[in-house]
């Protein structure tokens, strides 16, 4: 027999066959190229961005301490950028990468630009926190605020992402709760450690 009239070797049990395996498409140089966020990835980021925001909400409210609302705005979104930048570069050098040097920047800076809504996440927060400083609002209703806007927030992410990637509504409102109950362990930490 021929090449082409050879029969094809069968996958073994519970593998997936070769044409069905994801392969990344390789660009120039042969590195492969990352592919285009899909819907679920860049929601998962929100939701990161959402818990990042909560965590720095509580965190730099400081029980009879000054109110600075735009201090803590700014170092909000400060933290959130540097995280999304040392979340997408540790998943870039994660992977061995060969080509040219240009290449590999290339590929690095649409990982990092990959790492938006991490940042996207946090402008409820930081929105909430300029207008307390334009209102002049006390802190404690801020954070208290913030955290159930959030805890909110993570509730919709994380049912939207679930129906987004084929859950029936029931299980995805579950799974909203289980993103929520995140929320809620941080307005927790925050009562018992402030």
């Amino acid at each position: 027999m021929n090449e082409q009239q050879q029969p094809s070797a069968a996958a073994p049990s519970g593998a997936a066959s070769p044409a069905a395996s994801p392969v990344a498409p390789h660009g120039a140089g042969g590195l492969p190229v990352p592919p285009p966020r899909r819907g679920a990835d860049w929601m998962f980021g929100g939701v990161y961005g959402t818990v990042l925001a909560s965590a720095l909400l509580a965190a730099l409210d400081q029980k009879g301490g000054e109110v600075t609302p735009f201090y803590d705005a700014s170092w909000v979104l400060v933290t959130a950028a540097t995280g999304a930048l040392a979340h997408g570069y540790s998943h870039h050098m994660s992977t061995h990468q060969t080509g040219s040097l240009w290449r590999r920047w290339r590929v690095l800076s649409r990982v990092l630009w990959n790492e938006w809504p991490m940042i996207a996440a946090t402008l409820p927060t930081v929105l909430l926190l300029l207008f307390t400083g334009l209102a002049h609002w006390e802190s404690y209703g801020v954070t208290a605020i913030g955290l159930g806007m959030n805890t909110a927030l993570l509730f919709a992410w994380g049912a939207f992402v679930a129906v987004r990637v084929g859950y029936r509504l029931r299980s995805a409102l579950l799974m909203g709760l289980g993103d929520a109950t995140i929320g809620l362990a941080i307005i927790v930490a925050n009562a018992l450690i402030k």
